[in-house]
């Protein structure tokens, strides 16, 4: 199922079964069969990503979606998801995948947990301990991370401001090193003794150390733009949470890096991150390298839109059956990792194997797809070394319609030509006396 998940990526079971009854039937059995669980599904695809990260500096990058299934989405206040007759109305998928610190690459799935809320409204959250919440997800992936990626240099574990919660720091596994964007402006130990501060005020408060510029990149409702960020840093010890805390440290010593846009730009908000790391921060270069850490986050986001709009089309899916559901949204959230793999090796800057995505027996055809595909102008040559991730790339592309010149090439794109290359290689390796 995997296999016809990344050969034809999207949600029909019949057309992943290229209209073979017999293989729609087998695949209809596994995602109804009680012995199969998203957990183990997940748990397969974080060992193939263990035996990749042999010496790598990795940042696993994570965060969770909601699937609107048929369009349609769960109740505002987050629970009654299951429609009439116990219909299955919207998941949650939360996802954590592995990054090359050095050069981009997507590795591989590290942790993913698919579930769907169910009965009444909850307690209220400070009358609930972290691990009967669904915060605990973010502990979690963290702590599955350490447990993975034994064989990793070093592994930064990157989140957004709903993961800033005090047992993630608190909790945190030794051999990681954690990236929080900051939501709470929670107490903090001043300078003078006894007195308490603020985050906020004190992130405020402190001197620029620097400016540097970047480039921006587009997202839904913003176009890419070059921006100059005013930088700051400086250590800070967080005292535990008054409510639902018992039992933990009284204080947790970080470091914050406050990194905020100059200017405001044309129809949007300028970007102002306060960023919570548990790696030194000692001088500017420390603190731009925690920035340039955290950017890696987008690379979730993008996986996202590619198992959603932007490929698998996992929305559309007409399953009714929550677990079978839930089966499915597991198995399209490990073949997503393909289709970004080939996206962000397109520009031959991740310096990865043609291997880490396909088969020995693939690399003959695409070199031979290649050499077919290529044209006479510069801009239609393979310029990217055989046996990379990179030339691959540039071949799945071609076959799914890129000319070579203009934009380049997204999930929408790789998800045609992977299809189209999987009819190039059934024809390929089909014998004649066979048919």
């Amino acid at each position: 199922m995997h296999a016809a998940l990344v050969a034809r990526p999207g949600s029909c079971i019949r057309r992943l079964a290229q209209r073979s009854r017999a293989r729609e039937i087998q695949f209809t059995r596994f995602l109804r069969n009680d012995a199969v669980t998203a957990e183990e599904i997940a748990w397969y695809a974080a060992e193939r990503t263990a035996a990749r990260v042999r010496g790598r500096d990795v940042v696993v990058v994570q965060d969770t979606s909601e699937l609107s299934l048929g369009g349609r989405r769960a109740k505002a206040n987050g629970y009654g998801p299951i429609g009439k007759g116990g219909a299955l109305r919207g998941l949650l998928l939360h996802a954590a995948l592995a990054v090359d610190a050095s050069n981009g690459g997507v590795i591989g799935l590290v942790d993913a947990k698919v579930w769907n809320r169910t009965g009444g409204k909850a307690k209220h959250r400070r009358s609930r301990k972290t691990q009967h919440k669904e915060s605990q997800r973010w502990l979690d992936s963290t702590r599955r991370a350490a447990e993975v990626l034994t064989k990793t240099a070093s592994i930064t574990v990157v989140s957004d401001r709903e993961s800033d919660i005090y047992e993630h720091f608190a909790f945190r596994p030794q051999t990681t090193h954690l990236i929080v964007r900051a939501c709470q402006n929670r107490r903090i130990e001043a300078d003078e003794e006894e007195q308490i501060d603020l985050l906020f005020s004190h992130v405020d408060s402190l001197p620029e150390a620097g400016r540097f510029k970047v480039t921006i990149p587009a997202a839904p409702g913003r176009k890419a733009r070059s921006s100059e960020l005013a930088i700051r840093f400086s250590p800070v010890t967080l005292r535990k949470p008054l409510h639902g805390a018992p039992g933990l440290h009284d204080t947790v010593t970080l470091a914050v890096v406050d990194v905020r846009e100059t200017s405001t730009p044309e129809g949007g908000k300028p970007i102002h991150w306060r960023l919570l790391t548990t790696h030194p921060v000692v001088k500017i270069a420390d603190a731009r390298r925690t920035v340039a850490l955290y950017r890696v986050r987008w690379v979730v986001e993008e996986y996202f839109h590619t198992q959603k709009t932007g490929g698998f089309d996992i929305e559309a899916a007409d399953i009714s059956d929550p677990e079978a559901m839930m089966r499915l949204a597991a198995a399209v959230a490990v073949a997503a990792v393909s289709v970004m793999q080939l996206v962000k090796a397109r520009d031959g800057t991740t310096g990865q194997n043609l291997l880490e995505a396909f088969e020995p027996a693939d690399q003959p055809i695409l070199e031979a797809v290649s050499a077919k595909l290529e044209g006479k102008t510069k801009r239609q040559q393979n310029a990217h070394p055989i046996g990379s991730l990179a030339f691959a790339a540039w071949v799945i592309a071609r076959l799914g319609g890129w000319d070579g010149y203009y934009g380049k090439p997204g999930p929408k794109t790789m998800r045609l030509g992977l299809e189209a290359f999987q009819r190039i290689k059934f024809g390929a390796t089909l014998d004649l006396r066979d048919v």
